[in-house]
């Protein structure tokens, strides 16, 4: 097993052991690129707009808050949270699954250096997506 690189002892929050806002940013970019592309995530593309551009700008801002960085998104949307902006979709144990996976190798193949923390966020964010399945 290769050995982690060192967690700069200063970093406190997930948010900055991450990498900060271009980390997420990055990740977010290649979590919408794979539902785009990969047909394993077809059902999960189908409940999106066709334009994913506000999604892009939208999911960095919340990661960074939510993650213990800037909280410009929450102060955005008061009273907000992922499950109250989810509510109207049709999110089913199969899309649930297909967003959680594809998180999962959005944040594996941008591999921030945190690796325990990756891990970390990875499986949150894949519990939390699991969570809104209705079915």
């Amino acid at each position: 097993m290769a050995a982690q690189a060192p967690v700069d002892p200063r970093a406190t929050s997930p948010y900055e052991r991450l990498g900060g806002t271009a980390v997420l940013r990055r990740i977010t970019d290649r979590f919408y690129d794979l539902m785009d592309i990969d047909p394993a995530y077809k059902a999960l593309r189908e409940m999106h707009a066709p334009d994913l551009g506000p999604m892009r700008e939208s999911l960095p801002g919340f990661l960074a808050g939510w993650s213990g960085g800037p909280r410009d998104w929450f102060e955005a949307h008061p009273g907000k949270c992922m499950m109250s902006m989810h509510k109207p979709f049709p999110i089913t144990r199969e899309t649930a699954g297909q967003w959680a996976e594809c998180m999962a190798r959005a944040i594996a193949d941008v591999a921030p250096e945190d690796r325990e923390i990756a891990e970390g966020l990875s499986q949150v964010l894949g519990q939390m997506a699991r969570g809104m399945a209705r079915n």
